[in-house]
């Protein structure tokens, strides 16, 4: 109880908080354009993500050979899972993540940075809402509220005006379906985490085994396409195409120092924000082949900016603090 108490205590001012997590989301969108651009370049999707996430398993790896605190958080997770107070497949959120990245590897180039994430945002807003209805996460089940209804379907309506004027194209429709699913899994992905943050009472700990299956999973994808279809032949030369994983680290890293500060709902909506923002801009300066932007992905964007706000700030609205951050 300590622990958890220690951790909630705020360490920055809010209004510093919420810049880093706009920031975070930033990084979110750039680890998209990333991985997508890997995945054209290397012609393999699933060996662009096996290669990012690998790379920050590597990273993590020396991290927890530095930090005795880490190590540590490894062996209160198993004592938690032989004890049951940990279910073992709560250690698998990392496969949720290894199919986000599987989805910027496959699809962000080809749809765009901001088409993407709009239909990220909107898996994610649906997860919410799953999540908190059956109580996956670690704050228990939640009742269904109006406004989270609301926003839920202004975040559907979003994505559907965002791709009317790109689905006359070539775009497939399971490349839109793709990142929506993902963007559902992730919500997965962060609750399950977030029960593994608590018992090894170490975000270092949690993220290390989030890539530790993620890489598992995304390895064992990349080798059964590679024996049914090729192998890739050559890998780019450019740094940048490589630096997904760092980048991966370090938005969940800032995410686990940052929600002491703003709460689980500050967060998310300020990530989401950051995504969208930073989506739009690298979309209008350095666009994908065939997908400049138009008018529905902007006001899409903006659409689906708003459901997020309708769902991130219902407490304030109501007058309410928001929740303590699990």
């Amino acid at each position: 109880m300590r622990d958890q108490v220690t951790a909630t205590r705020p360490v920055l001012p809010v209004w510093l908080a919420v810049v880093f997590s706009v920031l975070i989301g930033a990084l979110y969108a750039v680890q998209s354009r990333v991985n997508g651009e890997l995945g054209v370049q290397i012609g393999d999707g699933f060996s662009a993500a096996a290669i990012s996430f690998g790379s920050g398993l590597v990273i993590l790896c020396v991290c927890m050979l530095l930090w005795p605190a880490g190590r540590r958080g490894l062996t209160r997770v198993g004592e938690a899972v032989r004890s049951r107070d940990l279910s073992w497949w709560q250690l698998f959120g990392g496969v949720s993540g290894a199919f986000f990245v599987l989805s910027q590897g496959l699809t962000a180039s080809l749809l765009g940075i901001a088409l993407f994430t709009v239909a990220i945002v909107a898996g994610q807003t649906v997860s919410g809402l799953l999540m908190d209805r059956f109580g996956i996460g670690p704050g228990g089940r939640r009742p269904l509220t109006a406004t989270k209804i609301i926003g839920v379907v202004v975040a559907l309506v979003a994505v559907a005006w965002t791709v009317s004027g790109q689905l006359k194209g070539d775009v497939p429709l399971w490349m839109l379906w793709l990142p929506l699913a993902a963007g559902i899994a992730q919500g997965w992905q962060q609750a399950v985490n977030g029960h593994v943050r608590i018992r090894a009472r170490s975000a270092l700990t949690a993220t290390f085994l989030n890539f530790l299956t993620g890489t598992i999973a995304l390895v064992i994808a990349a080798v059964v396409h590679g024996f049914v279809g090729d192998f890739p032949t050559s890998l780019p030369t450019a740094p940048w195409l490589y630096l997904g994983g760092a980048i991966g680290c370090i938005f969940i890293a800032g995410a686990a120092v940052v929600v002491r500060t703003t709460g689980v709902l500050l967060l998310g909506l300020s990530i989401v924000a950051g995504q969208l923002l930073c989506a739009l801009a690298i979309d209008l300066i350095a666009p994908t082949s065939g997908h400049p932007l138009n008018v529905e992905t902007v006001g899409g964007s903006m659409l689906a900016l708003a459901a997020v706000v309708i769902v991130g700030f219902r407490w304030q609205l109501l007058g309410r603090r928001p929740a303590p951050p699990a």
